[in-house]
């Protein structure tokens, strides 16, 4: 297996992208979650030939990805998947939206869990819904679903949580223990649970990612997964994203959906995803291999230029959680890092008030990038 390696900088910035557009060329851009590697040549082969044939029309309907996700799943995760009870939409974000409208009521609470990916506090609102936050606990060594918590806000009316697995930014893989934990919970106070699982097929060599869907009956009579291609084969433009029923009241979730939310799909977003589920699995170790290596000198190079910088290595994704409480650099350092180091980091008040002197960085670039961005901190901070 070869790794996939970043490409040039002076290329990289020729794209178009939230990445490489947001900020002047003097910042090093390691904030929004987007990868520095060429697009699988898979896809791109895939995308390509659909240029060819001026395949640019509305996206028809397929029995395709849903099965080409499914053969993932098994070969990946051993999750058995019935092809039956997979849709399409537009993306992640899309997904969890349309899945809350047809599962709460106007007013329901829904439970995150911070910190986590910022467009949840925004998400649930625009489904209806009301967020009601129950934070990770950290012991100081490692993160983990409070389940205590978790049952009071079920016990006083919560109707549905929206479980990051694997967990953005901290980088945590849900063990199947508390996975089951979570789904006797629900089911017992008739919760639905939606799994966000984008960055599942991003799980490190030796770690084990249990799928919300396999991990019991509970979790498949009240949940719903939703995930994509996306992070995983760096797609996020293409727009395509899968939900998966885990049983019929998941089915009766997902069916009555109007039928907009499917036909949102991208065509060529479509596509790509076939193409990375059927034969991009090659590519995906290559890319995974570059973001270990970059996680452990990301260690290696706080340990000697910024000792005082926290940091745990994540499981799974390419996304580094950094604690700069120790430094002094108030509630938001990115706000410094950007306007002395020139490093663009994702802020951490946004993942909630868990992430006050935090800041999210992106492992997914070349190896220089990621030493100049800390030899960059090292010397203004």
């Amino acid at each position: 297996m070869q790794p996939v390696t970043a490409d040039p900088i002076e290329i990289l910035r020729q794209r178009s992208s939230e990445k490489w557009t947001a900020y002047p060329a003097d910042v090093l851009p390691l904030f929004v979650a987007e990868m520095d590697y060429p697009l699988a040549p898979v896809i791109a082969q895939s995308l390509m030939a659909r240029i060819a044939a001026s395949d640019t029309g509305y996206v028809g309907s397929s029995s395709t990805l849903p099965l080409a996700f499914a053969g993932f799943a098994e070969r990946a995760w051993g999750w058995t998947v019935d092809p039956e009870r997979v849709r399409t939409t537009t993306d992640v974000s899309v997904a969890i939206v349309e899945t809350l409208r047809q599962a709460i009521s106007p007013g329901d609470a829904v439970v995150i869990t911070p910190p986590v990916y910022p467009p949840f506090f925004d998400l649930i609102p625009e489904a209806g819904g009301v967020v009601a936050e129950v934070p990770l606990l950290d012991d100081g060594a490692t993160w983990s679903i409070d389940l205590a918590g978790l049952e009071r806000a079920f016990a006083a009316g919560a109707t549905a949580m929206l479980l990051c697995n694997p967990h953005n930014p901290v980088g945590l893989v849900h063990s199947r223990e508390s996975l089951e934990a979570v789904a006797l919970l629900a089911d017992s106070y008739k919760v639905t649970v939606i799994s966000d699982e984008i960055h599942g097929p991003l799980v490190h060599p030796g770690v084990h990612f249990s799928p919300y869907l396999s991990v019991s009956d509970a979790a498949r009579k009240r949940g719903v997964t939703v995930t994509s291609a996306s992070k995983g084969w760096n797609l996020a433009g293409l727009k395509c994203a899968i939900m998966v029923a885990g049983g019929k009241r998941g089915m009766r979730v997902l069916d009555r959906m109007p039928y907009e939310v499917a036909f949102r799909t991208s065509l060529f977003g479509l596509h790509a995803s076939i193409a990375a589920f059927e034969h991009g699995e090659e590519w995906l170790d290559g890319a995974l291999a570059s973001i270990t290596a970059n996680r452990e000198l990301l260690s290696s190079l706080l340990t000697e230029l910024l000792p005082d910088v926290r940091y745990r290595m994540p499981d799974a994704s390419y996304l580094a959680w950094l604690d700069f409480t120790a430094m002094g650099l108030g509630d938001d350092p990115s706000i410094r890092i950007l306007d002395e180091a020139r490093v663009a980091l994702n802020p951490g008040p946004t993942f909630g008030t868990e992430g006050r002197g935090f800041a999210r960085l992106n492992l997914a670039c070349s190896p220089e990038v990621l030493s100049e961005a800390i030899m960059r901190m090292a010397l203004t901070l």
